[in-house]
């Protein structure tokens, strides 16, 4: 059953994707069948497709210069990246998923629409920043909290770039909870903008961050030792040549057998 769009989503489709507009129908009617039967989408969202998902993907373009290189982390189900890369031919996006029964569907819409703007990595984000590859704008949905997504994106976008994620009503109260570790990834700009405002009856709410320097993975901090632990590994040393000069080699061997087993326990 084909999956058409309401009079109102028809217009703005139309508007936002242009002579590309039969490509979008294509992959509408991919997302809301074979999409849904594999398990990228949820039953009930091949109703509201065109509304929920493709528009509300699609009109993130407004933000994104021409002629960029785009990355879009946990891509999923193509999401926002497939319907940004239909309306901006001009683009190159890739999409970022490391799960490969998503990576082998999203192959085969790919090829199936013959989108030649569009490369696959199969990959978590922090893996392909810890690779040294950038990319002048980084997209998301539903991926994670801002805090944490910014960890994951901020490392893959280039100096000057852009991190755009889709959020809904608690975008500024996410912004605001990511501003400690915003200013250590190196945001220069951050703001809460609307998309689409033009052609949709409800714009695409997303937080738009600017990048003041290349992105890099952030190293961990460790841990601060507790105090007195060397004085406490230095008696656990003492007690210890005790208990082995008391005879105690038994539970000594005992201990490597079980810490063998351990061992083993973790490599499966």
């Amino acid at each position: 059953m084909p999956i058409e769009p309401t009079e109102e989503e028809a217009a703005a489709a139309r508007t936002v994707f242009g002579p590309r507009l039969d490509l979008a129908l294509a992959y509408a009617q991919a997302l809301a069948t074979a999409g849904v039967e594999r398990g990228l989408i949820g039953p009930r969202e091949a109703e509201r497709i065109w509304e929920r998902h493709l528009l509300n993907c699609a009109v993130l373009q407004e933000l994104v210069p021409e002629g960029v290189e785009l990355g879009d982390v946990g891509s999923g189900a193509g999401l926002p990246g497939i319907p940004v890369a239909i309306a901006r031919p001009d683009l190159t996006v890739y999409l970022m998923e490391p799960m490969l029964r998503r990576t082998t569907w999203l192959r085969e819409v790919i090829a199936e629409l013959g989108l030649e703007n569009v490369e696959i990595i199969r990959a978590k984000a922090h893996i392909v920043a810890e690779s040294g590859q950038h990319f002048d704008v980084v997209t998301s949905r539903a991926v994670a909290a801002l805090p944490t997504l910014a960890e994951w994106s901020m490392p893959l976008v280039r100096k000057q770039g852009q991190l755009l994620a889709i959020k809904g009503d608690s975008a500024e109260e996410e912004l605001a909870a990511a501003s400690g570790i915003l200013a250590e990834l190196g945001a220069e700009s951050s703001e809460v903008v609307r998309c689409g405002e033009s052609v949709l009856a409800m714009p695409t709410t997303a937080v738009r961050i600017v990048a003041g320097r290349d992105g890099k993975v952030l190293k961990k901090k460790k841990a601060p030792a507790p105090s007195g632990s060397a004085s406490a590994g230095k008696a656990g040393g003492r007690q210890s040549s005790r208990n082995n000069g008391n005879g105690n080699g038994r539970a000594g061997r005992s201990g490597q057998s079980q810490g063998q087993s351990s061992s083993d326990r973790r490599s499966h």
